[in-house]
């Protein structure tokens, strides 16, 4: 997958970008799990995801309502469906911002299948389409390969459909691949299923194809409902909708919750605001104080730790931490 660059300003909550390994982590080998499968001599590949435990990981320091919870877990979903081919270093981040009441919602995972997302929200929040949530904006993808190589991003609007007709758009008209995703959340998990349609020029495949077969397997895939993607497991849902295709079915990755936010790094932002700048918010406030988007985890800075940025004295990260 490789977005072609597209200018925009995009809101990047604290401790975003490149992440570092933290004990910020909730492992629960097993239950959370994304497949890979293909459909053997038809140049089309699948990918199926289940996120259990680190759905509850994003979950448990929030209270979203319902409908921005399941916006949120649909997103988690398929994050972990397109970050599936990330390459060592690189980072994927899936970002839905628009003027709704829902403005914000940012996923992230790394090709470790290191997960986490936020959502921003005002109001009451009553159920509603992607657009009735998050009014008009835009869904971005944002690809970090971390190797020194420009980053990628894609900018499309968010559409009057669901999140994955949205993103079954983004790959029509920036990869110019027929893709298909069906994603679905509830309080207990968040699940997806995405099927793409392989050039043969990427197969290098000779024979000759079942030119029907991607919209045979499309319409096996459109009987799949949203409860028995959230729960059936993986190996039942292919078995149930494609036990007539020859599929073979690849060993699965592990995925897990991981909030890579420090206290370093909100200390390199403090520095970048400069000492005059920093002064200026302990004077009107007593302290700074900052809370991670994604985890909660509260961190706190004062006029002694404020110097020490400035004379390289930081102290520690003990005791003014809180959960």
């Amino acid at each position: 997958m490789h977005p072609q660059p597209n200018p925009g300003k995009i809101n990047h909550p604290a401790g975003l970008i490149n992440p570092i390994t933290m004990p910020n982590s909730i492992r629960m080998p097993g239950k959370d799990l994304l497949f890979r499968f293909l459909f053997e001599h038809n140049d089309i590949r699948g990918e199926l995801v289940h996120l259990d435990d680190s759905w509850q990981a994003a979950l448990q320091r929030h209270g979203y309502p319902a409908p921005v919870r399941d916006l949120l877990g649909e997103t988690m979903a398929a994050t972990a469906l397109l970050g599936a081919t990330l390459k060592h270093g690189a980072t994927l981040t899936l970002q839905i911002q628009g003027d709704g009441q829902v403005s914000l919602l940012v996923v992230q995972i790394d090709n470790q299948t290191q997960l986490r997302g936020m959502a921003e929200y005002q109001g009451d929040i009553a159920d509603g389409t992607l657009v009735d949530l998050c009014g008009h904006g835009y869904v971005t993808i944002t690809i970090d390969p971390a190797d020194g190589n420009e980053r990628y991003q894609s900018i499309n609007e968010i559409g009057r459909g669901t999140l994955a007709r949205a993103l079954d758009n983004y790959f029509q008209q920036s990869e110019q691949l027929n893709t298909r995703l069906w994603l679905a959340a509830d309080d207990r998990c968040a699940a997806g299923l995405l099927l793409q349609e392989l050039p043969p020029e990427i197969t290098n495949t000779a024979m000759v194809q079942d030119k029907d077969a991607w919209n045979r397997i499309l319409h096996l895939s459109d009987t799949l409902t949203a409860d028995e993607l959230r729960d059936l497991p993986v190996k039942e849902i292919l078995k149930r909708l494609y036990h007539e295709e020859d599929v073979r079915i690849f060993d699965p990755e592990t995925l897990f919750f991981h909030c890579n936010c420090s206290r370093e790094r909100i200390a390199n932002t403090l520095r970048g605001l400069g000492q005059d700048e920093t002064r200026s918010i302990l004077e009107d406030e007593g302290v700074i104080a900052v809370e991670c988007s994604f985890c909660k985890k509260h961190y706190e800075f004062d006029s002694i730790d404020c110097e020490g940025l400035f004379t390289d004295t930081l102290p520690p990260d003990t005791g003014n931490i809180r959960h």
